[in-house]
């Protein structure tokens, strides 16, 4: 599953690298650029709730080889699309393949980790080392094919969705006719627990995006380095990234979910402070790796989380904590960069440090499920039926 995020992913991760192709192949303007990632990021994002809600009622694993075969081919007749309106839908399309793939992909991934939070954070780092590679893969295959070039891009979605439909249902449920073990019936859904872990989610996402959009610029602008130096902090910071999630997953299992969550904020505060006040660009190297580590520890822990506050709608919950409330949080950046505009990067940075602190508090308000008395269900769940079905 985590494999199969990759390939997934790096549908997404291909998307930005196909716009400097269509501003040189075919003139769109930046605005026309916008709109298709408006269309890819958005409405990718809005629907993987709605996908979610669908898998609840009934859970649809046929939906995770689809899903990554649409958003290929999506991306893959980018190459055909003449009028700005077929590459707009097309893009759309991929962006809403990528969307029906995450709420089922978290649940079966769910399902083959148990309650490790080490296994799903492989399963996290999957989308994030696919989302890198979109950039790898396909920017050299334009630049050798041109954006013809973009129908090689089917290959990888088409074997893994082949691996996927042969093997995913032996490897979850065991061979056709043996005895299954019986699942036990979730408890009830804890709905203001969630919405506390999303408010958590939704902050640590304006952080994300925030510093993703800034810190080369940051270095580049308040420190004086080169173009080159300030593309190897932000290449840093997601490096790092990547190990704090997989980090994240071990403390987690180790000390516990919620000390995991407040140890990774309480690390980011002092982390983004030493990257404010650094004296120069070597110095603040440091901070930014040590930033990058602490911001991502949650990052796998809110998925698992999330499912358990809400047992009976693992795909909502997968849909929120990995789609919506990560796009919410990315809609700040706009704003955050008309503040720098009229103050300055540092400005900027105050404000992530300040949203910082917050999301240190309000992982003290996350409780472990099951540790108070939840709030009823909403009417129409179908807790036998999803268990049947395999839902945890």
């Amino acid at each position: 599953m985590a494999s199969a995020h990759m390939i997934d992913d790096l549908y997404q991760g291909a998307i930005p690298a196909l716009l400097p192709f269509l501003v040189l192949e075919r003139n769109y303007s930046y605005a026309a650029v916008a709109g298709l990632t408006l269309a890819a990021n958005l409405l990718s994002s809005v629907a993987q709730p709605v996908f979610g809600w669908w898998g609840d009622r009934k859970p649809r694993r046929w939906m995770i080889p689809v899903g990554m075969l649409v958003a290929a081919l999506g991306v893959s007749f980018v190459a055909f699309s003449v009028e700005y309106w077929t590459t707009w839908l097309l893009i759309a399309i991929a962006g809403i393949g990528i969307s029906a793939f995450h709420p089922e992909a978290a649940r079966a991934a769910r399902l083959a980790a148990g309650n490790s939070n080490r296994a799903m954070s492989i399963f996290a780092l999957g989308g994030n080392t696919g989302f890198a590679l979109g950039s790898l893969v396909t920017t050299p295959i334009l630049l050798i094919a041109g954006l013809q070039g973009t129908i090689y891009l089917v290959i990888p979605a088409a074997a893994m969705a082949l691996l996927l439909a042969t093997k995913l249902s032996m490897v979850l449920d065991g061979p056709k006719g043996a005895v299954r073990k019986p699942r036990p019936v979730p408890g009830p859904d804890n709905w203001p627990a969630f919405l506390r872990l999303t408010s958590v989610v939704v902050a640590r996402s304006i952080i994300f995006f925030g510093a993703v959009s800034f810190i080369a610029l940051y270095f580049i602008h308040d420190f004086g380095t080169n173009e080159a130096l300030g593309g190897m902090a932000l290449s840093l910071f997601l490096f790092a990234g990547a190990g704090g999630t997989l980090v994240g997953g071990w403390l987690a299992d180790r000390w516990g979910r919620l000390r995991s969550i407040r140890f990774g904020f309480a690390i980011a505060v002092p982390a983004l402070l030493g990257l404010f006040l650094a004296p120069d660009w070597t110095i603040a190297i440091v901070f930014t790796a040590l930033f990058g580590v602490a911001i991502f520890i949650p990052f796998a822990v809110f998925v698992v989380l999330g499912q358990d506050y809400l047992p009976n709608r693992i795909g909502i919950a997968s849909g929120v904590t990995v789609g919506l409330a990560v796009t919410v949080g990315g809609l700040f950046t706009p704003l955050l960069g008309w503040i720098a505009d009229q103050t300055g990067l540092r400005v900027a940075f105050a404000i992530l440090l300040g949203l910082t602190v917050v999301c240190l508090g309000l992982a003290f308000l996350l409780t472990e499920p099951g540790a108070k008395p939840r709030h009823p269900r909403p009417a129409g769940d179908a807790t036998a039926e999803a268990a049947d079905e395999g839902v945890i």
